[in-house]
């Protein structure tokens, strides 16, 4: 058959085209498409590359250009131009060992900058750099040639004081060398001290910055000291402003015979807070009372802190600046002064309370059939902690996790005080419960690290909650009531514009995450469907948790799959909630202890008032501030963790636990304790005597000679090694009966 011309010429283009013709064919392609990303089948189609040597050369180039860094990877056989240009913005991170990193903005590798080409830049600054043209076989590297925007000039550490000056032993390890403290700066500190610093000064040609003693936070070792360096390094406050408790103390706690009349009044209803044993800012309580057979009106009552704190007030500051109270082992560094978050705001039993509440009229089966967003006064009868709650379940015929209520009563009726209510609310719960994972919400049962701490604030005991009915017969009703709250805003009616409220949003997980999980998955012997829709991923992840619950693979796949999620946050433009599987979400249930639900509280209350719509923008900047906050927060809660449970640990050295691997890194694996959750490292120069090859995609790390696997999730033996206080860091070893194993 003969050829066509078009295949004659194809034949001719591939015997002919040499390395050097395929190289600039390829570069002229990459800058015509530079903003596209390109698959290595169009590359091929766009090129006429038909033959398999072709092909093959094509492969090659493209694997030296994207070595060179003229091009990204960005997924398997798909590039896409490297088009920074010779400076970039981004953010400096320092590292101790002079390994320093540059990171750009919007995202992309992170860029080498050596020691002598920082400029003297800080962990976090906002940088202007050079970027060097790529050398062959080298990582890429720049220099700073402008520091924009300073991230943090003062540092916690430990004071070394000599006769003449003295130097901040600096915490986090981010500063290549010590601070350089004048004796006059000293501020009375001592050889042992923690301390805060201020670098003021770093010369040019000097080794080490220059830095003042802001404040001395006492001996190190001590509790406290130690609680409070925690805070200070994540530059939160740990303590409150004399000027803003003498406001609180200004503010009378009567309520005004003015505010009944403009309130309904649940003093006569049940009502009744459920928390914690240790919790003091009661900002949630529930009510209940029967209207007819299978009616029922519950209130989710959140105490009115807007009432008390006015907007731009010195309190207000101090909220909108902190964003959210901190909740570390062994202390609250509350959000708000004590006098209200503890006393004033704070629903205690058998005192009149000012509140915001969701008030719905349910049938028997936790339909809505209506609901009213009011504001109100309630009089608490009863505070329970949850062990009451769930002991008073149980008592009952509930058994704990089965999702079922309680039976029917005896002719006695149900055993305990407001049983009849708070077993009504269990089951209501559960229904609404039932009702959210059918319509995709997910299902993560987690687990939360507790400790016991004596006087001195030395953890005695080590333990892990899991979540249980009387948990989540609250949290049922939270949700229930913030997502009213959010569609009530959010869906104003035929021919309504929606006005500004800050959501609680939650993106979709990441596509290559989830595809990464389903692959891991098919190979342990589990099908997880690919799918298009939220609902239809969520519920895939539903059924996948329920197939490994109770294998041994359970905590791997659990681990990738949160690992796949986005993290939850703030803001004004809503995409609704993927983890909840709910259109639109806010949180309005904690304005004690979280600035969002403060502002949410504002504007219903504006907007009751037939008051416009608020500055998006505005209410945006906050969203992000009380984002960015939330997450300092969570950190410096973790690090308080990781301390108690290394001053925990520091009793069992040399002793064995069985564990298994939590996190698996190039330098080593972690190992999480199956008794108490504490977490260590075996770093990889003690795994046998092997040289590891890092699996990054199955989270694996696979001896060459031995061949011996070490994967997350996998069950090990190990001996306590080290526990460094000062690190925040526990080493662990395998035990010889796990090396053996594994060989």
């Amino acid at each position: 058959m003969a050829k066509t011309k078009k295949e004659k010429k194809e034949k001719k283009a591939g015997k002919r085209m040499k390395k050097k013709e395929l190289v600039k064919a390829l570069l002229d392609f990459f800058h015509v498409k530079q903003d596209e990303v390109l698959s290595l089948k169009y590359i091929f189609e766009q090129l006429h590359l038909t033959t398999h040597p072709l092909k093959m050369l094509c492969m090659d180039i493209l694997s030296e250009l994207s070595d060179d860094d003229y091009i990204t990877e960005v997924d398997k056989h798909k590039y896409k131009l490297n088009n920074h240009g010779v400076e970039m913005t981004g953010t400096f991170q320092r590292k101790s060992n002079g390994k320093n990193s540059f990171i750009p903005e919007g995202g992309g590798d992170p860029i080498f900058i050596a020691e002598r080409n920082s400029a003297h830049a800080m962990a976090g600054d906002k940088v202007r750099i050079a970027f060097y043209a790529k050398r062959r076989g080298r990582e890429a590297e720049g220099e700073v040639i402008e520091i924009l925007e300073r991230a943090n000039d003062t540092f916690v550490g430990t004071l070394e004081v000599a006769k003449s000056y003295a130097f901040l032993v600096t915490e986090n390890r981010t500063l290549a060398n010590d601070i350089f403290i004048p004796k006059e700066k000293l501020k009375g500190g001592k050889t042992g001290d923690k301390a805060i610093v201020k670098v003021v000064e770093w010369p040019d040609k000097a080794k080490n910055p220059i830095g003042q003693v802001i404040d001395i936070l006492g001996k190190a070792g001590d509790n406290t000291t130690e609680m409070h360096a925690i805070l200070a390094e994540f530059g939160l406050p740990y303590v409150y402003p004399a000027s803003v408790e003498k406001a609180a103390d200004r503010i009378p706690a009567e309520i005004p015979a003015e505010e009944y009349t403009k309130r309904e009044d649940f003093r006569n209803v049940t009502t009744f807070t459920i928390d914690p044993k240790d919790a003091k800012d009661f900002d949630d309580a529930l009510s209940i009372r029967k209207l007819k057979d299978n009616l029922w009106e519950v209130g989710v009552h959140i105490a009115d802190v807007t009432h008390y704190v006015t907007e731009g007030s010195i309190i207000d500051k101090e909220a909108e600046k902190r964003a959210t109270s901190v909740y570390l082992v062994d202390r609250t560094i509350p959000m708000l002064p004590e006098r209200l978050c503890n006393f004033i705001c704070s629903l205690r039993p058998n005192e009149e309370k000012l509140c915001y509440s969701c008030v719905f009229t349910l049938d028997g089966e936790a339909n809505v059939l209506d609901y009213r967003i009011v504001h109100t006064v309630i009089r608490s009868d009863r505070r329970y902690c949850y062990a009451e709650v769930q002991q008073l379940l149980e008592d009952n015929g509930v058994v704990d996790g089965t999702g079922e209520p309680a039976p029917a009563p005896g002719k006695e009726g149900y055993k305990g005080e407001n049983a009849q209510q708070l077993i009504m609310l269990d089951a209501l719960a559960k229904r609404l419960r039932q009702k959210r994972f059918r319509h995709g919400s997910i299902n993560f049962d987690t687990e939360e690290l507790h400790f016991d701490i004596d006087e001195k604030g030395k953890p005695t005991r080590c333990y892990f909650k899991r979540s249980k009915d009387a948990n989540k017969l609250i949290e049922e009703f939270m949700l229930l009531a913030n997502r009213t709250v959010a569609e009530s805003v959010a869906c104003p009616g035929k021919g309504k514009k929606p006005k500004t409220l800050p959501y609680r949003i939650h993106d979709d997980p990441d596509p290559q995450k989830l595809e990464n999980l389903r692959e891991l998955t098919a190979k342990l012997g589990y099908k997880m469907k690919s799918t298009s829709t939220k609902g239809a991923t969520a519920r895939a992840l539903n059924k996948l948790m329920e197939e490994v619950d109770g294998h041994r693979e359970a905590k791997l796949v659990q681990t990738i799959a949160l690992r796949s999620m986005m993290k939850a946050k703030y803001s004004t433009h809503n995409i609704g909630h993927f983890g909840l599987a709910f259109d639109y979400y806010t949180h309005f249930t904690s304005p004690i202890r979280r600035y969002p639900d403060t502002m949410v509280h504002r504007l219903l209350t504006r907007y009751q008032d037939g008051g416009r719509s608020a500055n998006k923008n505005h209410y945006e900047e906050l969203c992000e501030h009380c984002s960015d906050m939330e997450q300092i927060a969570q950190n410096a809660e973790r690090d308080s963790i990781k301390y108690k449970m290394v001053e925990f640990m520091g009793e069992f050295v040399g002793e064995e636990f069985d564990a298994h691997i939590s996190g698996v890194q190039s330098y080593g694996i972690y190992c999480e304790i199956d008794e108490n959750h504490c977490e260590g490292l075996v770093p990889i120069r003690d795994l046998d005597g092997d040289y590891y090859d890092f699996d990054e995609k199955n989270f694996q790390l696979i001896g060459r000679r031995h061949h011996s696997c070490y994967q997350l999730g996998d069950p090990v033996r190990i001996r306590v090694a080290q526990a460094n206080l000062e690190r925040r860091q526990l080493d662990f070893v395998l035990a010889d009966s796990a090396r053996e194993e594994r060989k």
